[in-house]
């Protein structure tokens, strides 16, 4: 009986045995994260599943004629690679041959595992990140993010918080002074060809060729990649842009608006997997912002991964999933956004009075309350998480103040108001 013993000792029970029988050599050589045993050029060999990440290879003959230890081997490599907790064919067997007993103990499958991998890593992964430019100037500090597949992610700041610098680093356009990035596990400067490939980039500025045609750019931009031509979802992406009637002209004869919209077909163009839109509505009318976002929307449901900078804060707030906040060339901030709203959102009473008010009377000088110009509104600001929002009591003190109202609302604080307190309070 043999116990279960590491793969090493597997492989050279192999090496040992193959050296007796005098049959052809096998080697062990890496290839991606996988170990392979290399195959033979003998016909009489077969490939055989000996675990997860192994492959190996067997007579082609009878089980008969079949040399035991080959078989002792195989079944030893595969366990030494099977998952813990998994009941090992060795134990419990009082014989070392699986056609003994009729016995099958299929390999685990690669695939599922690989899938539950990637499923569970960041799409994207920023450690320790920094940029200082050559004149000293520290555009990015200690930068630590995780973007999450098929998240819309929405990054807010204020102008040179460093949004820009972040977004041209992932997609390769600037270098890092230090810290790593990844692209679905890839390193984005040893794997810069792959890493570039899976990402669309929208950018702040109008970056086109001014004498092609619209059609002409947009199907180079996916030739650059390396991806074949497909006439058909270029017309699909130039349609959806409202772009098709326009698929002929220069792109110097047309609007801002429009070049903003060639910009997007160019970055759709090699169906990436991760899109950057850096202020993608800057310029771009009514019409089109809500039809670049049912394409965003469209573009989310289909698995990619969509980045977002926008100054409108109320287009993060209708389409984000999580929100992060850079200030100060700083994260301060990542959270999903119905729990930022939550956590940090305040609400505002406003009490519609019957007659007008000079000031707060001193009475009530001790709650968060304003008067509006006009002295005809009284708003109290509360906190929906205190365990008391103290708005029973104050309905009573302007009872005994002889305050009337002849109506009241109530409102949610929005995003943009959380964003512009979270950096005040960090200036």
């Amino acid at each position: 009986r043999y116990p279960v013993q590491p793969l090493i000792a597997a492989k050279a029970l192999i090496q040992k045995h193959i050296s007796k029988a005098k049959l052809p050599a096998r080697t062990m050589h890496p290839k991606s994260s996988d170990n392979l045993i290399r195959e033979s050029q003998s016909d009489s060999y077969a490939k055989v599943s000996c675990g997860r990440g192994y492959v190996a290879r067997k007579d082609r003959r009878t089980t008969a004629e079949r040399p035991d230890f080959l078989q002792i081997s195989i079944r030893l490599a595969r366990n030494a690679d099977a998952p813990s907790g998994t009941r090992s064919y060795m134990q419990g067997r009082r014989s070392l041959n699986p056609a003994a007993h009729g016995a099958r103990f299929p390999a685990p499958r690669e695939s599922t595992c690989r899938a539950t991998e990637q499923a569970m890593q960041p799409i994207i992964a920023v450690s320790g990140l920094s940029k200082v430019y050559a004149s000293g100037f520290n555009a990015l500090k200690s930068v630590d993010l995780e973007i999450r597949p098929g998240e819309i992610f929405a990054l807010l700041g204020p102008n040179g918080a460093g949004k820009t610098t972040l977004i041209n680093i992932i997609c390769g356009i600037v270098n890092a002074s230090g810290g790593t990035v990844t692209v679905a596990g890839h390193d984005i400067i040893r794997d810069y060809r792959v890493t570039r490939a899976m990402i669309g980039l929208v950018p702040q500025e109008l970056h086109t060729d001014a004498f092609e045609s619209v059609i002409a750019t947009v199907k180079l931009s996916r030739g650059l990649f390396g991806k074949k031509s497909d006439t058909a979802l270029v017309e699909k992406i130039l349609k959806d842009l409202s772009l098709w009637d326009k698929k002929d002209e220069k792109i110097m004869a047309l609007s801002g608006g429009m070049k903003r919209r060639v910009l997007i077909a160019k970055a759709l163009s090699h169906e990436p997997r991760v899109l950057f839109l850096d202020e993608p509505t800057a310029g771009v009318d009514v019409e089109l912002r809500k039809d670049m976002w049912e394409i965003v929307r469209g573009l989310r449901a289909s698995g990619v991964t969509i980045i977002l900078t926008t100054h409108y804060i109320e287009e993060a707030q209708m389409m984000a999933d999580r929100i992060g906040v850079i200030n100060k060339c700083e994260i301060i901030l990542v959270e999903e956004k119905a729990e930022l709203m939550r956590k940090l959102g305040r609400k505002q009473l406003t009490l519609q009075l019957q007659k007008g008010l000079d000031a707060v009377p001193a009475a009530l000088a001790g709650r968060d309350l304003s008067l509006s110009a006009d002295g005809m509104e009284l708003t109290y600001t509360y906190d929906t998480q205190a365990e008391r929002t103290g708005i029973t009591t104050l309905l009573g003190e302007l009872s005994q103040a002889g305050i009337r109202f002849s109506d009241l609302s109530t409102k949610q604080s929005s995003l943009e108001d959380i964003f512009v307190g979270l950096v005040r309070d960090d200036t």
